[in-house]
This record gives C-alpha cells, structure tokens and sequence, in this order.
C-alpha cells in the first residue's frame, strides 16, 4: 500500500533530482548527460542509506565533466559503447550488456559516449545517504598539486 507521504516523497525526490542532476541541453550546446531518475529506495538494513536507480544517455560524441560519486555506483550498458576512466586505470570501453563498478568518492576522470554517430544509454545503480547528491563536480585542483602532469582525456 502506498501513503500520500510516499507519493508526495517520491514527486518531490524525481523534482529534486530532475533539477539538481539532469540537464536536457545538447550536447553540442556543451550540456551535461541527460539523466533520469528512475527510482529512490530507503535501505532498511543500513539506516541512513538509499538507492537510487537512473538511466544517463550521452548524446554522440558526449562526454561528462570529471566528477566523483559519495556512494557506490553500479552502471550496465543498455545501449551503444562508453568510455570510462577512473583515476588510476586506464580508460576502458564498455558496449552494451557490460558493467562496471565505481568505489565511493574514487575520482571518474573520463565518461565518453565512444561513438560521434549513435547515442548511448546507461542504467546507474546507486547507494547514496540521505542527504548526499548522486554525483559532485572534481574539487579543484591544491596548490600542493602543482608541477605535477595533468591526466587529460583520450
């Protein structure tokens, strides 16, 4: 049985997260991926904890900006091919029926649709807290950092 409570927490967390994460600008306008939220689920075995499930696509030849997660990310390719790096690994190309896993906090350095010509599709699976987004901008790079080589894009 579902509560109002339930209805209304749930239109409020897809008005939230649709404005808050998700930007329908093409990607040759420079936009971000265009995410949708699919569903958010308390965890009644980990207090404090949800999971939220949503599809990304990535228009041709988009890429993400460099961003790291605060929770656990579990992404299955649905559609096309996508580029992936996370700091410290090589980029890797996962095409559809593939997945990967992302650690918390882990810096993803590279999210690219792999082809100029056809979209692709993403489902994310994610453990967040209560309070945290699904995904935050890179911290800017400390002053102790420099001198040292940049890891750039392929």
């Amino acid at each position: 049985m579902t509560t109002n409570a339930s209805r209304l927490s749930t239109l409020l967390f897809v008005c939230a997260a649709t404005l808050g994460f998700a930007n329908d600008a093409p990607a040759h306008d420079g936009g971000e991926e265009k995410v949708q939220p699919l569903m958010k689920q308390a965890i009644s075995d980990a207090p404090g904890k949800n999971v939220m499930m949503a599809t990304v696509i990535l228009a041709p030849g988009q890429s993400a900006a460099p961003h790291l997660h605060p929770g656990s990310i579990f992404a299955y390719v649905l559609e096309g091919s996508v580029v992936s790096q996370l700091e410290g690994d090589p980029p890797h190309t996962y095409t559809q029926g593939e997945s990967w896993y992302e650690a918390p906090r882990v810096h993803h350095l590279v999210t690219r649709n792999a082809s100029t010509t056809r979209p692709a599709r993403l489902l994310v699976w994610a453990i967040v807290g209560d309070k945290e987004p699904i995904k935050l901008p890179l911290p800017p790079a400390s002053s102790s950092d420099a001198g040292l080589p940049s890891i750039s894009s392929p």
